[in-house]
């Protein structure tokens, strides 16, 4: 058995019944929604039509929403429906990243997540789902797929049948007939900021000539009424970028220079690894404060669902911690021994990128899904690592030639950060979502962040004073510790516009 949903587009009328059945019947509070309508004008008057599209959960066979959820809140059912279970969400909205299709919202009286789901307690006691009951078109068709009898297979198998973003393989069960083209793309539609009431600012509207060639010609369509656009995660999550940055590459830069003999690398040892264990604390810190359920934190420990990378990231911060306090207890009194050490070297690795295959559980953001982000994390941890040990080595008034090291390391690795973003911005992107957020970074509400903070504060300034200080040394440690501080600036300064530019197209 599949349960599934057609929305016969031909006959809705728009009248909001739908939405309205589904707020009564499961109690969903103001300002979100489970099932809402799309109103799309289009066109150029006395020539011009507006257009309905009833959006919801699309209950996908392959869910991305239920493979990312760390603690088992979102599990499909074998009648196929997706269900959600508020008393184990932790909050986190890394379900609301992986839907495609904005179906997922936290509700406000319970900080959990929460989305349609085909009114499943009606389901179990042979009752129809609230919005098909109410439909006054029967523009709602639901039923069995698998069971060639009922009048929703009949119709998928006959007519001409559309659904949302194929191109993510959700493989959803949400199908349309008579759908516009251009309401299923809501990146093809400018976006107003005014209503179906009042002139929208046309100054601020995102047409599709802006947002990227892949998008088909779509002049004189805009979206007149639909739900808010939410961006789930924000400074939080750039702040935990860099501090895992920190403390990965701490570890891996100081196990690079005590692997060759750099001389006095053995003395930024401990007060590096206390470091490292620190930012590692406060990591942590920030991942549980992102989450509008934090009391129930220790969930991802006692109720894991292991396919998740926030579940697997968890336990990959707790071994790294767990190893770098045991590599930290035998290098201050014995000594920790080349497998300990590569071991550990492994685990921060691990730690540095593992951002990467969690960002690429979120289907709903296909700026994250680039190939070359976990090179790009490295990078940043290298980064990092080096700035941060820097400022280690200047407290403990080490050699000069170990920071001439550290700024050689520093000036390789921003070069290595910059050619790696460069080629993710030009690189060809396959979906209107990807290259929109590539948009926003480049001249969008992200560029001024971006290119300021993130590339001339971050990266050419940085170049610049290292190079000036590799050939001065004069001035080598004033202008490595400028060029380290602006390189921890502008990694955060990227990370906060690169984590809020691939929230940026909307999704409904």
């Amino acid at each position: 058995m599949r349960y599934g949903f057609v929305i016969d587009q031909r006959a809705c009328i728009g009248c909001h019944a739908c939405t309205v059945a589904c707020k009564s019947e499961n109690e969903v509070p103001l300002g979100v929604f489970r099932t809402w309508v799309k109103y799309v004008e289009k066109g150029e008057f006395p020539n011009s039509r507006r257009h309905f599209l009833v959006e919801r959960c699309n209950h996908c066979e392959n869910a991305p929403c239920v493979e990312i959820c760390p603690t088992k809140a979102l599990f499909k059912r074998p009648d196929g429906i997706v269900d959600f279970d508020k008393n184990r969400c932790i909050g986190c909205k890394s379900c609301m990243q992986a839907c495609p299709y904005d179906a997922i919202y936290i509700d406000p009286e319970t900080n959990t997540a929460a989305k349609c789901h085909f009114c499943a307690h009606r389901l179990d006691v042979g009752l129809q789902p609230a919005c098909v009951l109410v439909c006054p078109e029967e523009a709602i068709i639901f039923g069995d797929l698998d069971d060639p009898t009922t009048r929703i297979s009949r119709l998928v198998g006959r007519e001409s049948v559309q659904v949302r973003r194929p191109e993510q393989g959700t493989k959803p069960k949400l199908f349309y007939i008579g759908a516009d083209e251009t309401a299923l793309m809501p990146e093809a539609l400018s976006q107003p900021l005014g209503t179906m009431w009042n002139a929208p600012d046309a100054a601020h509207n995102v047409s599709s000539a802006q947002s990227s060639a892949w998008l088909p010609h779509t002049e004189h369509a805009q979206v007149d009424y639909n739900v808010s656009h939410k961006r789930p995660w924000g400074w939080r999550v750039s702040a935990y970028l860099l501090t895992k940055s920190l403390a990965s590459g701490l570890f891996l830069v100081l196990a690079v220079l005590i692997a060759f003999g750099a001389a006095g690398a053995g003395t930024l040892a401990t007060p590096a690894i206390i470091a490292a264990l620190f930012f590692l604390g406060v990591t942590a810190f920030f991942l549980a404060i992102d989450l509008k359920r934090p009391d129930r934190f220790h969930f991802t420990v006692f109720k894991p669902q292991w396919g998740s990378w926030l579940i697997r990231g968890t336990y990959i911060l707790m071994g790294y911690g767990a190893l770098l306090v045991l590599w930290l207890g035998l290098w201050l009194f014995a000594s920790p021994g080349v497998p300990l050490s590569v071991l550990v070297g492994i685990a921060a690795v691990f730690t540095s990128i593992y951002t990467a295959f969690l960002f690429g559980q979120a289907e709903g953001r296909d700026l994250w899904q680039e190939p070359l982000l976990p090179a790009s994390l490295l990078a940043q941890a290298s980064i990092a690592g080096a700035a941060g040990l820097t400022f280690v080595a200047v407290a403990a008034n080490v050699s000069s030639g170990l920071l001439h090291l550290l700024a050689l390391v520093l000036f390789g690795s921003l070069l290595a950060h910059a050619a790696l973003l460069t080629l993710t911005l030009v690189m060809p992107h396959p979906t209107a979502n990807a290259a929109w957020g590539v948009r926003e970074l480049l001249r969008g509400a992200q560029a001024r962040q971006f290119w300021l903070g993130g590339v001339a504060g971050g990266i050419v300034v940085p170049v610049a004073l290292l190079l000036v200080s590799l050939a001065s040394p004069a001035s080598a440690l004033s202008l490595t510790i400028a060029a380290a501080l602006l390189t921890l600036i502008g990694l955060v300064t990227y990370e906060d516009s690169f984590v809020r530019a691939g929230q940026a197209a909307p999704l409904s």
